[in-house]
């Protein structure tokens, strides 16, 4: 059944971060460039992005009470991710539909279908990561799940980064248009999600070792295990400043292809490179991790990450400087992540075990809720510096002054590397849950009857 889990939950991803790459990445792109949305409109739409991801990210936590208070004969995850997927694919290939409108009319179904998205979304990305931990209560064994889920992630992500140019471009060409490239390439997506989301729900069980029956969770019970699992909180902080960090930087890569370095064919090379970089490091990750602890992976990968920045901020306009510090970036970052996914599930068993109560929804709606905290940041710091820069009104490269190139490579490259070590530094400080003290607790619940470890080796 392991095993069983390991493909199942992993491929369901695929689709999802298609999608989600789609929103997060390109979606300004498609308003700018291709709807080509005036100064005066796109700072309205700017606002709302904000707005709506900050709005959705603080009602994942009550999405999370809500999924851990579900009861089925699907059981409390499936019902919220089939439900998630469908509406949140629906509304997708909406905010890639041109209706025509324009000014206070596009503005307003602007803001509803995005807001519509982001709550459909949320359903689904909460119940979906939150079933991790209970699929099996060893450490190692969720590092294998949760890396190829990593890996199955990065493979949607690049797939969408390194084929959104020749894809779309080639639809336009066939299609006449790319307005309509993009909402053909939306649709290609979300039934591709929809596809790898059925995968999931029909191939994953649960581990049978979770057998105390809870209390459902009120929002008081709710705030007290956000608040009150210290390990939780600190993991969230450190999640945020990461996130923040690395979306603000991928959200400009293909405005850098296009601008700065002047041939936006590059950019789909370029993550093609990364890409495979990226898998590659997620795939080795269990031998590592068989060597070193977190810790050391954590120090080790911020390093790669800090090196990598370095070189791409200094870098001349030339592939192979560019590309060595992208390569240096991507590797360190795809261990971070899966690190924090790590750290997340393992708050889990530790809340429970200080709290008495297990939450994993409401612990893992933190990640979402992290992850539009830093689209909504990353999208307004993009947006801001598009329309700042000059880029926005710029037909091509040559239009884009060196002051407005520094002003995007600043915020694309500086402002991501501070707040990614603040990240770091703050782990270092708080975390404390290692494979020791982690074994304990499992021990400790063990005995007081709130899970059956013995079921878990069966």
């Amino acid at each position: 059944m392991t095993k069983r889990n390991h493909f199942t939950f992993g491929l369901g991803t695929i689709g999802r971060d298609m999608l989600y790459s789609l929103i997060s990445m390109y979606l300004i792109f498609y308003l700018t460039d291709i709807l080509k949305l005036p100064n005066a409109t796109l700072w309205w739409i700017t606002m709302i992005i904000m707005g709506a991801r900050i709005f959705d990210a603080l009602n994942d936590p009550v999405m999370g009470v809500i999924v851990d208070n579900t009861k089925s004969r699907f059981g409390k995850f499936k019902p919220w991710i089939a439900l998630g997927a469908i509406t949140s694919g629906a509304f997708t290939i909406l905010l890639f539909t041109d209706f025509s409108l324009t000014g206070a009319g596009y503005i307003g179904f602007f803001a509803v279908i995005y807001v519509l998205w982001g709550i459909g979304f949320t359903a689904n990305d909460i119940s979906y990561w939150s079933m991790l931990p209970s699929l099996s209560m060893n450490q190692k064994e969720r590092e294998k799940i949760g890396a190829f889920a990593r890996i199955c992630a990065n493979i949607g992500l690049f797939t969408v980064v390194a084929g959104i140019v020749p894809i779309t471009t080639a639809l336009g060409d066939a299609l006449g248009s790319m307005k309509k490239a993009y909402f053909v390439f939306s649709i290609i997506i979300v039934v591709i999600m929809w596809l790898g989301q059925s995968i999931t729900l029909f191939g994953v069980k649960e581990t049978d070792a979770i057998v105390k029956d809870e209390e459902k969770t009120t929002l008081k019970g709710m705030v007290r295990a956000i608040f009150k699992n210290d390990q939780l909180l600190f993991t969230a902080i450190s999640m945020a400043l990461f996130m923040i960090g690395y979306v603000t930087t991928t959200s400009f890569g293909l405005y850098y292809f296009k601008y700065a370095f002047g041939n936006e064919g590059m950019y789909s090379i370029f993550a093609v490179i990364l890409g495979v970089s990226q898998i590659t490091a997620l795939a080795l990750f269990p031998l590592f991790s068989k060597k070193y602890n977190r810790k050391k992976l954590y120090t080790g990968s911020t390093v790669l990450v800090i090196l990598g920045y370095i070189i791409f901020f200094f870098s001349p306009m030339n592939m192979l400087f560019i590309g060595t510090a992208g390569i240096l970036i991507f590797l360190g970052q795809a261990f971070i992540q899966l690190l924090m996914l790590m750290f997340l599930a393992d708050t889990v068993e530790y809340g429970q075990w200080k709290l008495g109560k297990r939450n994993e929804s409401v612990t893992f709606a933190l990640q979402p809720f992290i992850n539009k905290m830093g689209g909504a940041v990353a999208s307004g710091i993009v947006g801001i510096t598009i329309i700042i820069s000059g880029i926005n009104d710029a037909a091509s490269a040559a239009d884009v002054t060196a002051e407005g190139l520094l002003i995007m490579k600043s915020a694309m490259l500086i402002i991501p590397l501070i707040l990614i070590l603040a990240g770091y530094f703050i782990y270092r400080k708080k975390y404390i849950i290692d494979r020791k003290m982690f074994n304990q607790i499992l021990k400790e619940l063990d005995e007081r009857g709130d899970i059956n470890l013995s079921k878990e080796k069966e």
